[in-house]
């Protein structure tokens, strides 16, 4: 039986990357028309129960045209100083266009620093989560007035797909300005073909990415084949599809062409098998009450906790023991190690008091755990 390609019509969180070629017109800027296009896309996921999270491009483009600076390579303080000019109508430009659909967006700038990092990692996480439970499409962009190249994505193809994973998403969508994954660079190859569908990244595979063909796009096939593995790696399906089309998402929907990436499991599981395959850096006795409460999908309260041991900051994997130190499983934990022994036995409402700051209710948040 043939494998079925992702449905983008049933997808429960999705992250769609736009490029900055489909996002600005080097002589007129902003492709308005275009972005309200898309707008309307977005409005009909929203409207099926979809979460929508964009990643877009664009941010230095805009800027650097705002400041008559011409294309071309830009030394990295100049890069910076065009961003924070272009960042600000970026926003604004989302927020104009989905408005008129009643959706709220919120703007969100990271680095690889705070992904990298598992303490920024579950901040990022929980931030994100709060947006999309309020109904909000965040517009995510790398912090590129502050970051360094040392501390880069380097691309949003890439950063993408890190935020995909970091949400749980089940689908990723690259609007990018080719139509597919091909066999070689179809702009010097005649002969190139394009895939439907991959099921596996193979070194094959790999051996075929080829370089940029765009001119204002930093991100070529190398990095979409980058972002593929991370989003695959994360439960997450991924499309490649050229997206200057009006209502690109619909023509994904209609059959445009396009390469889908299969991933090997769904979200939730992959998580849950990278949480489990980290080393522990300390230990957390729990009550019996905590562990029925546990293997019923609960999150840990410090309420249940006898003990804490080792030492770990915020966001390190600790191993979960029953009463007789038994092992039940691993979590992320949102305290250090003297935090975590502080409030051990307490119950939420008492983590201000005893801290002197409202910290998070759980201990180790069901979604940061595998039981």
């Amino acid at each position: 039986m043939a494998t079925l390609s992702p449905d983008i019509a049933k997808a429960r969180r999705l992250v769609v990357k736009i490029g900055s070629a489909l996002l600005v017109d080097r002589a007129k800027g902003l492709k308005r028309d275009w972005l309200e296009a898309l707008a309307l896309d977005v409005a009909e996921a929203k409207a099926r129960g979809t979460d929508v999270i964009i990643v877009s491009s664009g941010s230095i483009a805009l800027g650097r045209g705002v400041l008559g600076w011409p294309t071309g390579e830009l030394a990295l303080e100049q890069a910076q100083a065009a961003a924070a000019v272009g960042q600000i109508r970026l926003a604004r430009a989302y927020e104009e266009v989905l408005a008129p659909h009643g959706i709220t967006t919120g703007q969100v700038l990271v680095t690889l620093e705070d992904t990298a990092d598992r303490r920024r990692y579950l901040n990022s996480r929980a931030t994100m989560e709060t947006l999309l439970g309020a109904g909000v499409v965040p517009i995510v962009n790398e912090n590129d007035t502050v970051a360094t190249d040392e501390i880069r994505f380097g691309d949003n193809d890439r950063l993408a797909a890190q935020i995909a994973v970091t949400v749980g998403a089940d689908q990723l969508v690259l609007l990018s300005d080719v139509d597919g994954f091909y066999t070689a660079n179809p702009k010097e190859d005649p002969a190139a073909t394009r895939f439907d569908l991959v099921e596996k990244i193979t070194p094959k595979i790999e051996a075929m990415a080829g370089d940029p063909i765009s001119g204002l796009s930093k991100g070529g096939m190398k990095t979409k084949l980058m972002a593929a593995k991370t989003a695959v790696a994360g439960g997450c399906a991924m499309a490649i599809m050229e997206g200057s089309v009006a209502r690109p998402l619909t023509a994904l929907a209609n059959g445009a062409n396009r390469t889908w990436f299969l991933p090997d499991a769904d979200p939730q599981i992959a998580r849950k098998r990278w949480i489990g395959a980290m080393k522990p850096k300390g230990e957390v006795r729990v009550d019996a009450g905590a562990v029925v409460a546990l293997r019923g999908g609960k999150s840990l309260l410090p309420a249940g906790v006898r003990s804490v041991t080792g030492t770990f900051g915020r966001g390190e994997p600790v191993a979960i023991l029953g009463p007789e130190g038994e092992a039940l499983g691993k979590g992320l934990i949102r305290y250090t190690a003297i935090e975590a022994k502080a409030i051990a036995g307490h119950k939420s409402a008492e983590i201000e008091a005893i801290l002197g700051y409202a910290g998070r209710a759980a201990l180790i948040h069901r979604d940061d755990m595998v039981i």
